[in-house]
């Protein structure tokens, strides 16, 4: 049976505010004239206003012993009534007729089997796509209460949800099984046996993670991309079964050991690791794809490192030359006389060397004169040659546009890579190619041009991996290098969602329409910005060069008073350990309802909701299993920690708990004496990890060898959502990723950024999306500023002016730019997907081209905004400055294994991230509990606090978390009730 807590099947909660029990169980004037039309007497009354304001709330009637006490005496109270008034029924007849009053009045028909009809049928689809009881049974929930019918018992939706997900999961299982050839089936058993010779059975294989691009992994990766094709097509067997219920039945065969797939029915079996083996055959085409740019991004460094080298052996050969040159010019200027000076030049070239010699010393100086180092990457690709080639061949390429040419050259070298001579025709389109490859690769020889195969190859091979970059190129059967047109809508799916859309954005529903309005906006907002220019000299200057100079804002100092304050906290706050505080926000949040069996059942641990905080603890910490466990009691074992963090908890599961935190946050006081929720800011920072894999990368910006963990911070100071990223890759990608995925009752509309943040592609999508993106903007000289015409001038600030926007390609695409954003929005195409294509530029892209003139737009009235307004720049900086300092203190927490995150799995790595961000986010709302009780009592005690000092506060407090000792946890004693109100004398 599925845990109750892990669904939205409704229920009372363990404690209730004040203020819940007058918003939720205080009956209307309205409700209180019906009552008393239908109750006689004190008693009747009191049970009638329970049953009703409980089943308003829950939408069943609770066993009246199940009521908490709370409830009662709240409304006892509310109707002025004595405590001889109880709760109770002695005559059934009259609690049925209460039950149907009360359906009457709130327009609520029982469960029969019309609603069992409604709730199958409901369980039946979402069975399609989903997997586990408890999200069956909220979908239930949720139709019955859309078709106004009551509640069943909670085991009587578990029971239908799981007849229901087992007869369809079982009709996908023996639709897999009858369709696996005889053979396929021997090749699968084989998987699950190992050899005489070998230590593990095939199957493990299957979990190989990838490792650094060097030329044996590559090669690894190859062979086993060529064994996994061995089982052949995965989705030949698997078509009918939804993507999502592939890619869970895969997570399922990926944690689970060879015995326990042994112990399921053959038909499971089979689907269970074709499942497994589909997904791996697509990530290992993702793999290969990643290790091509990285290895090619890594032979350009070793030609530009290359070129350093010769230029620093040739420094004294040019040091040399100089002076030889020196010495024949002081010649010449002492005897001008041609007779005299050629002969006192030829006596000084002969003492420094001869002419030959000296002549060999300039051609070779010359020829590394420049910035042009790809002749030299040639020294380096020759090794991994042969094992490219493989790697090419063995993936499916193809364009996602019209223009070829990068492809046919790679047909070309292909058909030649085994030839001898070093020179070929020059009869293949090198148009993508830039001068400086050209001038690498063609000679002129007898009068005809001919190119250097091997420098072509290379050539060839930087452009490939540069459109897989770009997407321009992209990996049949791949994940992360799909090609993006197929994730998008088509515009007859997009144009009925396109009204409502454009009305909730406040975007006309046509293309001219959509460029008029921005044309107005840009129009206006420079005119505001002239207007008001002479009086924001204290703001901003314009320099004689069109460079607008910002002065700095004055610092916001918190007063003497917040010091005293901030003592006076101190002093008053309460020391915890840090698994203590996990363990009472979970008893105030129940937080860790979401773990469990990936099955969905529930979990078979003994004491699990113990395990799964120190569970949480162990890895949010960065601690580890065998360390944590050293430390820890009641036998706990690394064992026992490492199964609960495999079997139980994904990264999905987190983000729940996560958000569940987030919610009860936000019903706290002080946090809204902070922010408003409305804003977020984005920013990441370099987390160590260890170098073997693919993700890992040295980072020019933080210094380190790792990745990058990119969180979202509510200007309340609460995490809302975080990502684990590479290193190379474009932060700004997941800038709007962020707030997406987010879907806790936080959502915010502004999002402030940091540096990464000040794309044009990003503006663009912001503007789309309807988010308001406010970055730091870092050298505000190199950016320009858009006119609205190339007639339209200013008399103050038209030297900021330089181009006009190209309005036409705006409106000519501007149905492909509401199928990306329609696309994003019902969720069949990542931000990150599109953001990765737009993050470069592409003279095949017209999408970006697009993207980048919308965000032209929008940049440059955020800019003239930015320059005008000196309190928009202060709190750009503060809402950053808050994603800092959650940097900080979430990295104090992760105090384990000198912080490197110690695993080289990629999935590994983000949930790592997220336990952190989720140990960080039950601290962060303790703190703000105790910082509550500690305001309320110092007020009661007559302190004077004052608002502007509880603006400067925050809720990363540290001094007061015990981090070290022994870790022991105690759940049997039940914290005090959360009273989130800040009410000051």
């Amino acid at each position: 049976m599925s845990s109750i807590d892990r669904t939205a099947y409704p229920r009372f909660k363990l404690n209730f505010s004040k203020n819940e029990l007058n918003k939720v169980y205080t009956p209307t004037l309205e409700e209180l004239q019906w009552i008393r039309s239908i109750a006689r007497g004190s008693s009747s009354a009191l049970n009638l206003t329970v049953l009703l304001k409980c089943f308003q709330n829950l939408g069943y009637f609770p066993r009246l012993d199940d009521i908490p006490h709370v409830i009662i005496t709240h409304i006892r109270d509310d109707l002025h009534l004595d405590n001889r008034a109880s709760v109770g029924y002695q005559n059934h007849r009259t609690l049925y007729r209460h039950y149907r009053s009360i359906r009457e009045y709130v327009n609520v028909r029982p469960f029969g089997r019309q609603a069992q009809r409604v709730a199958m049928d409901a369980i039946r689809q979402s069975a399609e796509t989903m997997d586990h009881p408890a999200d069956l049974v909220s979908v239930a929930v949720a139709e019955l209460v859309n078709h106004s019918y009551e509640l069943p018992a909670f085991s009587t939706l578990d029971r239908l949800a799981r007849r229901i997900r087992r007869l369809i999961n079982e009709q996908y299982f023996q639709n897999v099984f009858e369709q696996l050839p005889q053979e396929k089936r021997q090749h699968i058993e084989q998987l699950l046996y190992k050899k005489e010779d070998h230590f593990y059975s095939p199957y493990n294989r299957l979990k190989h993670l990838p490792k650094k691009p060097n030329l044996s992994q590559i090669k690894e990766q190859i062979d086993l991309y060529h064994w996994l094709l061995s089982f052949g097509d995965g989705n030949k067997y698997l078509e009918g079964i939804p993507p999502v219920k592939i890619k869970h039945f895969a997570g399922q065969a990926k944690v689970l050991d060879v015995q326990e797939i042994k112990d399921f029915s053959d038909a499971k079996r089979y689907t269970l690791v074709l499942s497994l083996i589909n997904d791996v055959q697509m990530k290992t085409r993702d793999n290969l794809a990643t290790m091509l740019m990285k290895r090619m991004g890594n032979l350009h460094n070793s030609g530009k490192d290359e070129l350093e080298k010769i230029r620093n052996q040739q420094r004294e050969k040019t040091e040399h030359l100089v002076s030889t040159f020196t010495e024949v010019l002081y010649t010449l200027e002492e005897d001008p006389y041609v007779e005299d000076a050629g002969q006192k030049i030829k006596d000084v070239l002969e003492a420094r060397g001869n002419v030959r010699t000296l002549l060999d010393d300039c051609e070779a100086v010359a020829s590394y004169h420049g910035n042009n180092y790809l002749p030299l990457i040639l020294k380096f690709f020759r090794s991994y040659r042969s094992t490219l080639f493989r790697l090419v061949e063995t993936l499916t390429l193809t364009s996602t546009s019209q223009d070829t040419s990068v492809l046919q050259a790679l047909g070309f070298i292909i058909e030649h890579r085994h030839r001898k001579t070093n020179w070929l025709p020059d009869d293949v389109d090198l148009s993508f190619a830039t001068e400086q490859w050209k001038r690498t690769m063609r000679v002129k020889q007898s009068g005809e041009w001919k190119l250097h195969r091997r420098h072509l190859e290379v050539c060839v091979f930087s452009y490939i991996a540069q459109e897989l970059k770009t997407g321009d190129i992209c990996v049949q059967g791949s994940e992360a290098y799909a090609d993006y047109r197929d994730q998008l809508l088509s515009w007859d799916e997009c144009q009925p969602m396109l009204e409502d859309y454009c009305q909730e954005m406040g975007f006309p529903i046509d293309a001219k329409g959509f460029v008029k309005q921005l044309k107005v906006w840009m129009t206006q907002q420079s005119k505001e910005v002239e207007h008001a220019y002479p009086q924001k000299e204290h703001v901003v200057t314009i320099n004689d060069d069109g460079q607008p100079i910002l002065k700095k804002p004055p610092r916001n100092k918190p007063g003497a008073t917040f010091k005293r304050l901030e003592t006076s906290i101190e002093e008053h706050m309460p020391e915890h350990h840090v698994i203590d505080m996990l363990g009472n926000v979970d008893h105030w949040v129940n937080w860790s309802r979401h773990f469990g069996p990936l099955s969905g059942s529930d979990p078979k641990l003994e004491r699990p909701k113990e395990r799964y905080i120190l569970n949480t603890f162990t890895h949010g910490c960065n601690l580890g299993p065998n360390q944590a466990a050293r430390h820890m009691r009641e036998n706990i074992t690394p064992k026992t920690l490492s199964f609960v963090h495999q079997r139980h908890v994904t990264t999905q599961k987190l983000d729940k708990a996560n958000q569940d935190i987030i919610n009860a946050y936000a019903t706290l006081d002080l946090p809204q004496r902070w922010g408003t929720g409305q804003t977020a800011a984005a920013d990441g920072t370099q987390r160590d990890t260890y170098e073997n894999n693919l993700l890992a990368e040295n980072h020019i910006r933080y210094g380190g060898y790792g990745g990058i963990a990119y969180h979202h911070i509510s200007d309340n100071y609460i995490a809302l959502f975080s990502h684990f990223i590479p290193c190379g890759v474009w932060e700004a990608v997941y800038i709007i990723e962020g707030l997406l995925q987010n879907e806790s009752d936080v959502q915010p509309d502004k999002l402030f950024a940091d540096t990464q943040g000040q794309s044009t592609p990003v503006f663009a999508l912001s503007y789309l999306l309807g988010i308001q993106l406010m970055p730091r903007i870092r050298n505000i000289k190199a950016l320009k500023f858009y006119r609205p015409t190339k007639d339209t001038t200013y008399e103050h600030i038209d030297a900021l002016f330089s181009d006009a926007i190209d309005w036409p390609l705006i409106e000519t695409h501007w149905q492909d730019l509401m199928r990306v954003v329609l696309s994003i929005k019902a969720g069949k195409m990542s931000s990150p997907l599109l953001l990765r294509k737009l993050s470069n530029y592409s003279r095949k892209n017209r999408l970006y081209q697009a993207f980048r003139e919308l965000g032209r737009v929008v940049r440059t009235v955020f800019l003239l905004f930015y320059i005008s307004d000196m309190d928009v720049r202060k709190q750009i900086t503060a809402e950053t400055n808050k994603v800092e300092a959650f940097h900080g203190f979430s990295e104090w927490l992760s105090f384990g294994g000198k912080g490197i995150i110690a695993t080289n799995d990629p999935e590994q790595q983000e949930k790592i991230i997220k336990y952190n961000e989720l140990v960080s986010n039950a601290l962060i709302f303790h703190n703000v509990v105790d910082l509550t009780n500690v305001l309320r009592s110092l007020s009661e005690e007559g302190y004077e606090v004052h608002t502007d000092d509880i603006s400067h506060l925050s809720p990363y407090l540290m001094s007061h978390i015990k981090r070290f000792g022994e870790y022991t946890i105690n759940l049997e004693i039940a914290p005090h009730p959360v009273d989130g109100r800040l009410v000051l004398d």
